[in-house]
């Protein structure tokens, strides 16, 4: 064991064990690090576990467990007539935390609100290029198109001026992206030479403070006393962070974790078998694929691609990665959600006519770098092995893989670059219920070199799906997505892979948990039984 695996192990025991206020920590065993904590600037459910559900607030949010919208930061909000203006009424009374770096001054304010979009829009903002200044998904939801400007009315109310209506807006303000943080400590921090702190020292409203991270071992938090909703369960929350699978299970299983996320798929029946733990399971709002780089030949040919995807047997992956805990994708939106093409037909799993379609093209002893994930996620519980199984099936068709990976926030980095060699296994999981939220981030124009990480921008689709989102009823958008899903398999950007069920493990102690259909492991009403 190394010395940062004893220290870190060293800490959670002292957490969990001994005293009174030890007995009130919550601890996770999380599968990965967070790449921040700053949750605008990234895509990752990993980040946002970590950092926009304990620590921050936004001025909408989701009620747990469900897509309903309820008020956050702000009390209550008016979207005019014409949908281009949105008021929100601000909540008073509400602190942010401090650090030994910084104590606020003031409560939260529009200032905050207007800070919080500024930087992620507005190039002369000194902190749109700290920490990268990516705003990936501010980008890739046209938000610098969107919003005109945001006008500060008084202390308490905002305004939203927007250069069209657009449907999912409300919904998109509980987005993480949109998570508020502190104006007064932005300006603290510049004026210290140190703006990169909002990444790394993080200062929010939410139910938790941020205490201390050690990478890749462990990541503290104290719950927040003045908390302006309802105060956390527990006094403290720890994520030790456990990238294997069946190392998290016995840790659990040890007493180590409370819950754990993503438990192999082979081991939940012996879970749900077994008294010392609950298994709880949902279906998952979420899609796993293969990312083709549309810009670099042979991959910018629909053909092409069309080709590759039927050399893939999927049906072979669903059984040996997902073993039972997940379905077939055909579309890019998974099948709960509302605007499913279900009439759409799935590509055939076929060498022999793959190949055929390949020599039509002129392509030839083809290579093909497969990026795998390093970590496990919802939608994929095991990259490398899926890209194994790809590479088998391109084989038989003369396309030779090499299958690459990188730590994961090196891997999600690199993976937004415009001329990144070679397809991508990634996946998505909703953020907002919103068909939008699959088909205008990951596959509109605005999302290249962003969450789009097929680079792909065909106009008859983007057409589709802007004229979708600024129509006022499901009833009306519902169509338009329905032919945008046709569009898409078409012209075969990704391979859909599946779609997976989400399970959830943890120690019978544990109360309250609820498994989200939007991915996030939210741990503020969560408590433990003596």
């Amino acid at each position: 064991m190394s010395l940062k695996q004893k220290l870190a192990a060293g800490f959670l025991l002292a957490a969990i064990g001994g005293s009174s206020a030890a007995a009130q920590a919550l601890v996770y065993c999380s599968e990965g690090s967070p790449e921040g904590f700053d949750p605008a600037l990234y895509t990752a459910g990993t980040t946002f576990d970590a950092s926009s559900h304990p620590l921050y607030n936004r001025l909408t949010e989701f009620r747990v467990g469900t897509t309903e919208v309820i008020p956050g930061l702000a009390e209550s909000w008016d979207v005019s007539n014409d949908g281009m203006t949105v008021t929100f009424k601000l909540r008073r009374g509400v602190s942010f935390h401090s650090n030994q770096m910084f104590t606020p001054t003031r409560d939260f304010n529009a200032d905050d609100v207007i800070f919080s979009f500024d930087r992620q829009g507005n190039e002369a903002n000194p902190y749109f290029t700290v920490s990268g200044g990516t705003w990936e998904y501010f980008g890739g939801m046209s938000m610098p198109d969107l919003i005109e400007n945001i006008e500060k009315v008084d202390d308490y109310t905002v305004v939203f001026n927007l250069t069209r209506p657009e449907a999912p807006f409300i919904a998109n303000m509980a987005m993480d992206f949109a998570s508020i943080v502190s104006a007064e400590y932005a300006d603290a921090m510049l004026a210290a030479g140190t703006p990169e702190m909002l990444n790394q020292a993080p200062i929010g409203t939410g139910p938790f403070g941020f205490q201390a991270y050690q990478k890749d071992a462990v990541i503290r938090y104290l719950r927040n006393d003045s908390y302006w909703g309802e105060p956390a369960r527990v006094e403290a929350l720890i994520f030790a962070i456990t990238p294997d699978a069946s190392v998290r299970y016995q840790k659990v299983q040890a007493g180590e974790c409370h819950v754990m996320a993503y438990p192999n798929p082979a081991d939940v029946e012996a879970m749900k078998a077994s008294d010392a733990v609950v298994v709880m399971e949902q279906e998952g709002l979420n899609v796993g694929y293969l990312a083709y780089n549309t810009t670099q030949p042979p991959y910018d040919n629909p053909a092409v691609r069309r080709a590759l995807n039927m050399a893939i047997d999927k049906q072979a992956i669903i059984d040996v990665v997902f073993q039972g805990s997940g379905q077939i994708a055909k579309n890019p939106l998974p099948p709960t959600m509302w605007s499913y093409n279900d009439a759409i037909v799935d590509d055939s799993y076929n060498p022999e006519a793959a190949r055929s379609m390949l020599e039509a093209e002129g392509i030839t002893d083809l290579n093909l770098k497969i990026w795998a994930m390093p970590v496990q996620r919802p939608y994929n519980p095991n990259a490398r092995r899926m890209a194994e199984l790809m590479q088998e099936d391109f084989a038989k068709i003369g396309v030779t893989v090499e299958i690459v990976s990188y730590e994961w926030g090196e891997y999600l980095s690199r993976s937004r670059e415009l001329d990144r060699d070679g397809a991508i296994l990634l996946g998505w999981t909703g953020d907002n219920g919103d068909p939008d939220n699959f088909l205008a981030v990951l596959l509109g124009c605005d999302g290249r070199e962003n969450s789009n990480r097929a680079q792909w921008c065909y106009q008859p689709f983007e057409d589709l799906i802007q004229a979708a989102k600024v129509l006022p009823t499901q009833a009306e958008r519902q169509p338009l997505y329905e032919e945008a899903q046709l569009v898409f398999k078409e012209q075969a950007p990704w391979a859909t892979i599946a779609h997976s069920v989400v399970y959830m493990t943890m120690r019978p102690e544990v109360e309250n948990y609820i498994v989200h259909p939007l991915g996030g492991h939210i741990f503020n009403a969560v408590g433990l039984s003596n």
